[in-house]
């Protein structure tokens, strides 16, 4: 990953870390639990975005370098960004 699309997911999850603690104060707080459910959501979606981000680094670097080297190794990463992927849709 380069530090580009690293500084960007490190901003990314600063971000998210301010909104989890909003969410908090929130519940704190006793807000309208809509209110509170609205922001969950925002969360989910952000951490969904970095978990994309994410996923796409990874295939283009490790599982694109395994796969021009072939072998084992390729099909242990094709596996394990499969099963990945399979976690995120489940999610």
């Amino acid at each position: 990953m380069s530090s580009f699309d690293q500084d960007d997911l490190l901003k990314r999850l600063r971000r998210i870390e301010g909104q989890v603690a909003g969410i908090s104060r929130m519940v704190a707080d006793d807000r309208y639990c809509i209110d509170v459910l609205t922001q969950v959501s925002a969360v989910t979606k952000a951490l969904q975005s970095v978990s994309l981000k994410l996923l796409d680094a990874h295939l283009a670097g490790c599982v694109v370098d395994a796969a021009r080297e072939g072998g084992p190794e390729a099909e242990a990463k094709v596996k394990e960004a499969s099963d990945a992927i399979a976690r995120l849709v489940r999610s």
